[in-house]
């Protein structure tokens, strides 16, 4: 992939004997904590935003309290109050409140790397509350606004003859978002929100509705597993080489969840001085920590998927509000297409 913008390629990242092969650490300077963000340049904006046209919105969030049950366990539910201090005042108290147990944006300390740690080298002693480091109030600062292109890849697959069983945790690979690409007549932009449509969150409403219908909870207890990327060196290369500033999906990880077919390892784990978890062979570990790549997982997109396809523009401007937490680690989204 030829890219003016003088920044290595994946392959070249692989190659580095300066920093942590595979990573852009120093690559937007020695103190930078935005990652790939850095790709969404004033240009870019200005880009995105003639892309409206009718001016119509489409909120990509979920309800706080979309899920009875909380899909990852440590993240509970949200009890929220509301109260007045008298009867014509209301006011909102909201406790046990996960920020990224629905619609959301991974931060760059969500993850480190075992290896070599958290992205650029931070120091893991920062990485507590109200300190800023990799925090992701430095993505709200920044802000994410920028052209974003919808990838429905669960509409594709089942166009060609290969729906997805969404009861199984299915890989793909980057030769499908590059199938569905073409087949939307879209094209992928240095810069680009990248959002990508499985149709597993559709399902999983889907079924937590028909579970209250019919009083059956078919979920609490289920193992969890979704569609997802494919775990490997050549989806991480993909995203970067493409100059992706933040990738989305509508599932519960971007990446197939369990990562239990996963061949990415590191040194931690053949050494066997890391004990197994559901984080081994994650893609994420690469994303997040070694490339500096922001994610978005839980993305509600089936609406904006409909429009897209009724009248085939699979581009459009999305605008992202992260919490400014100082020192978070996640945040909901708060992100709305424009088209």
């Amino acid at each position: 992939m030829n890219h003016q913008d003088g920044l290595p390629s994946y392959h070249d990242l692989l190659d580095r004997i300066d920093a942590p092969p595979g990573s852009s650490w120093g690559i937007f300077g020695a103190n930078d904590d935005l990652g790939t963000l850095n790709f969404l340049t004033p240009a870019r904006r200005i880009r995105a935003a003639g892309l409206v046209r009718g001016g119509l919105t489409y909120s990509l969030d979920l309800p706080l309290d979309a899920f009875p049950s909380p899909l990852i366990s440590h993240r509970g539910s949200l009890q929220h109050t509301v109260f007045g201090l008298n009867e014509f005042h209301r006011d909102d108290r909201i406790d046990n409140l996960f920020p990224q147990a629905t619609s959301q944006i991974d931060g760059l300390r969500h993850f480190g790397h075992p290896d070599y740690g958290f992205y650029n080298g931070a120091d893991p002693e920062k990485l507590v509350a109200g300190d800023p480091t990799l925090g992701i109030q430095r993505y709200a600062e920044h802000g994410i606004v920028g052209r974003a292109v919808l990838l429905d890849v669960g509409r594709y697959l089942e166009h060609i003859g290969d729906p997805i069983d969404y009861s199984q945790p299915r890989s793909v690979p980057v030769r499908v978002l590059e199938e569905t690409a073409r087949h939307q007549g879209v094209g992928i932009e240095p810069g680009d929100i990248l959002m990508l449509r499985f149709g597993w969150l559709g399902n999983r409403l889907d079924q937590i509705k028909r579970d209250a219908q019919t009083g059956v909870d078919t979920l609490s207890g289920a193992p969890l597993v979704s569609v997802g990327l494919e775990q490997s060196h050549d989806t991480a290369a993909w995203f970067w080489d493409n100059r992706i500033a933040l990738a989305a999906a509508d599932n519960v990880a971007l990446e197939v969840w369990p990562a239990s077919a996963s061949d990415l390892t590191v040194h931690a784990d053949t050494q066997g001085t890391l004990p197994a978890s559901s984080h081994t062979g994650m893609l994420h570990r690469i994303l997040i920590p070694l490339l500096g790549l922001a994610i978005g997982e839980l993305w509600q997109l089936d609406e904006l998927a409909e429009a897209c396809q009724a009248d085939g523009q699979y581009d459009c401007m999305v605008a992202a509000t992260p919490l400014r937490l100082p020192g978070g680690v996640g945040s909901p989204s708060n992100a709305v297409a424009i088209r």
